[in-house]
This record gives structure tokens, C-alpha cells and sequence, in this order.
């Protein structure tokens, strides 16, 4: 936040709720202008445990409201889990609700079955990772894409790409600010993590070029189409489950 940050995007399998709770109030910013996203655990998936859930995300942060919360992952009774957090963004407990790794198999299943659209779709995505197909779809019910991973999980392969070394040369800038920079320019909202405070305030320094058309055009032919996370693998929503336990 002193570099600027504005958006702090946490969840219930991250195990820091309390500690972003803490943050706020003490980064003297007002609450209305810090954005605070959460999710919800598997664990809690169904209508009644989300319910439970969301209360508890809304205690360990320690906030009246969330600005944006998301189904964590998709899978189990997702259906149920949505219908609390459409009760809940109702209620005011929630400004908006939206999803997360929902590929375009499991977004085609589960959307049409949501009486409120998602707002976003949260999804892994880079310059090798370009979520074309999952892009079309969403762009028909205006569903923003947001970006984890936005690097590559830190892929030497891309930082190092002699395209991004060529710009950022041409531009003044790092390689790692040419990729956000064409991530924005598609219109994903990225989420770049760092623990760098120099690296935090390079990944905002975004804002004072833009790349023309040609070279965006360059950079989306970098499209491999494969990501490190596949949400259709089979046992995918079992081997989470098992991987976090958010409570007793």
C-alpha cells in the first residue's frame, strides 16, 4: 500500500484473511479506498457452509463488506455455493461476486445455471497462456478476466524472451513491465505477486507507454495455449480438497 497498491487480492486457502484484516486499518488509507478481494474454500462449497464461509472471511478481515468475492475453485456443489453468495452480495455483505479457474468446459457447465453473472474469472494467464477460447466465451455475458500468474509463475523462458528483451530495450523499461503492460492493453485485470519492494513499485510503473498494434500483434503469437494449471483434470477438485483444510 505504500507503493501504491490499492487492490489486495487474498482468499481462505491463503491463511492470511487476519493478517490483510490487520493491514488495512493500520496503512492509515480509508476502507473505501482500498479494494479487497477474498474466495471461498472447497471446503465450504454448498449453500449452507458458504454462508459460513463468507461470515468467516468477513470476521478474519475484519470488515463489514468485501469488494469482490470468488468461488475458489470449481468444482463439488458449486451451484449451492453461489446461490449464498448472490444472497450475500444482496445483503451487502458482498459489492461483487465472481469465479475462479473455471476453464471453458467447466464455464460453459456451471454459468448458464447462475442467475447473476460473474463479474470476473479469475484465471492463469500470460503471453504463453492467452485463454483465447475462455476469452470469447466471457466476452458474451461481459465477464472480465483477471490474471494470476501474469508472469508466468516467474518462467525464465518468458522474462528472458528476446521479444520482451527487444521492447523493453526500445521502451526504457524491464521485461517484466512490457508483459503487464500488453496483459492491460488486453483488458485483464493482472495480479502480479511480489515480495520485492522494488519490484512492487516496478509492476505499477506501467502506465507511461503503450505498445502499438504491431507489437501487440508480435507478442500474441507467443500463444502456446498450455498453462500450468489444468481445472479439467480428472480428480483435480479431490486432490485440492485434500490439500488445504481452511477449519476444523
Amino acid at each position: 500500500m505504500k507503493a501504491g497498491y490499492r487492490h489486495i487480492d487474498t482468499a481462505a486457502a491463503y491463511f492470511n484473511e487476519e493478517e490483510v484484516g490487520q493491514a488495512v486499518p493500520d496503512a492509515g488509507i480509508p476502507r473505501s479506498e482500498i479494494f479487497i478481494t477474498s474466495k471461498l474454500w472447497l471446503q465450504d462449497y454448498g449453500y449452507e457452509a458458504a454462508k459460513k464461509g463468507i461470515d468467516a472471511s468477513l470476521q478474519k478481515l475484519g470488515t463489514d463488506y468485501i469488494d469482490l468475492y470468488l468461488l475458489h475453485q470449481p468444482y463439488f456443489d458449486v451451484a449451492g455455493a453461489w446461490k449464498a453468495l448472490e444472497e450475500a452480495k444482496a445483503a451487502g455483505k458482498l459489492r461483487s461476486i465472481g469465479v475462479s479457474n473455471m476453464s471453458p468446459k467447466l464455464f460453459q457447465k456451471y454459468i448458464p445455471q447462475f442467475a447473476t453473472k460473474p463479474a470476473v474469472n479469475q484465471v492463469e494467464f500470460n503471453p504463453f497462456f492467452q485463454q483465447q477460447e475462455l476469452r470469447k466465451l466471457m466476452k458474451q455475458d461481459d465477464i472480465r478476466m483477471e490474471a494470476y500468474y501474469p508472469l508466468g509463475h516467474g518462467s525464465g523462458e518468458l522474462l528472458h524472451h528476446p521479444l520482451f528483451q527487444t521492447l523493453a530495450e526500445k521502451y526504457g523499461k524491464t521485461p517484466v513491465q512490457i508483459i503487464l503492460r500488453f496483459e492491460v492493453q488486453e483488458g485483464v485485470v493482472v495480479l502480479p505477486k511480489s515480495t520485492n519492494p522494488a519490484h512492487m513499485a516496478g509492476n505499477l510503473d506501467l502506465f507511461d507507454f503503450r505498445l502499438s498494434e504491431d507489437e501487440m500483434k508480435e507478442i500474441r503469437q507467443l500463444d502456446t495455449g498450455k498453462g500450468n494449471h489444468d481445472s479439467d483434470q480428472p480428480g483435480m477438485g479431490e486432490r485440492l480438497l485434500k490439500a488445504f483444510k481452511v477449519h476444523d
